[in-house]
């Protein structure tokens, strides 16, 4: 428990240290890295069940259109935009998985990419109001009452802030009857029927709140860029974010936390072969498919177990005479 508490208090201090420690470009990619945190941790919750979604990018898209057209059209305030372009999100996420119950497998993961991209192609379709291939543009910046927070530095411990609360919401529900339910429904369907849950009931839940958050991460992103396009939510981002679950494993629920991290380093590193960077996006998904398919969490066990060892070593040995 000691060293848990310890490791969260270096991750806190690490993670309010760091903006001031970076360059501002690099402050960039720590707004997007919250961005992906709270929108990788969403898609584990509806993979809880068993159900891989190809349309969990569109989502977040439905968050990020709804928000900016709240903004930019109703007026309304950022503070309120944000939860409610996560419900709106959470609603249509509702009527994607409504028709896919009866599915289960492959038959699950494409039809919900084409039902997600009827409604990508509905932004590309229709210039009023969602401006058709060009997007929206202009979208009003973050704001709560009178004070301004789209400061690239405030902005990122806004972000902090919601994706630290977003994740902890998930984790509760994780641990929670329901995330039980979730992860029995994965395990076995059949028996879940017969001891009285329903599994379509729970599948949809998990679907529905996995949309929400990607909502809240779409708003995120919109009010941040100032401008979103239906080519920001291609299936292209889709495979991105599948890597992100993939490397860091979705047994437990840090996996994907540890997979966003360690993949936005990799594209960080990689950012001077940019162009080569889907086929390194690649093969680094089929070495873990391959060689890791637990994912980078599977380390995690074995580096406490050592770090135990070594303690329990130091402990053993003689103290040298001062």
């Amino acid at each position: 428990m000691g060293m848990k508490l310890t490791g969260f208090a270096i991750v806190a201090v690490l993670a309010c240290a760091l903006p001031y420690m970076v360059e501002l470009y690099q402050v960039e990619v720590l707004i997007i890295l919250m961005f992906n945190l709270i929108l990788a941790q969403s898609y584990r919750l509806v993979n809880t069940t068993g159900d891989w979604s190809l349309s969990h990018i569109v989502t977040m898209g439905v968050g990020a259109y709804s928000s900016a057209l709240i903004t930019k059209m109703l007026g309304w305030p950022f503070w309120l935009s944000l939860p409610l372009s996560g419900c709106v999100a959470g609603a249509i996420g509702f009527m994607i998985v409504f028709p896919l119950l009866r599915t289960i497998g492959f038959g699950f993961f494409i039809g919900s990419f084409a039902l997600g991209e009827f409604v990508r192609l509905i932004w590309v379709k229709f210039h009023n109001p969602f401006g058709g291939p060009r997007g929206l543009i202009n979208i009003p910046p973050a704001s709560i009452g009178p004070f301004d927070i789209s400061d690239m530095i405030v902005y990122y411990f806004f972000c902090l802030g919601i994706a630290v609360l977003s994740i902890w919401i998930m984790y509760r529900i994780d641990r929670s009857h329901i995330g039980d339910a979730f992860k029995a429904i994965h395990t076995d369907p059949t028996l879940c029927e017969t001891v009285g849950i329903r599994v379509p009931r729970y599948r949809a839940m998990a679907f529905v709140i996995g949309a929400f958050f990607a909502g809240i991460a779409g708003a995120l992103m919109a009010h941040h860029q100032g401008a979103i396009d239906p080519h920001s939510f291609e299936a292209t981002l889709m495979v991105y974010l599948i890597i992100f679950v993939v490397v860091g494993g979705v047994e437990t629920f840090w996996g994907p936390i540890l997979g966003v991290i360690v993949m936005t380093v990799v594209f960080e590193l990689s950012r001077p072969l940019e162009e080569w960077r889907p086929l390194i996006a690649g093969a680094i998904l089929i070495f873990f498919l391959v060689v890791m398919p637990g994912g980078l969490e599977i380390l995690v066990p074995k580096a406490m177990a050592i770090l135990r060892k070594v303690s329990v070593i130091d402990r053993l040995l003689p103290k040298a005479p001062v």
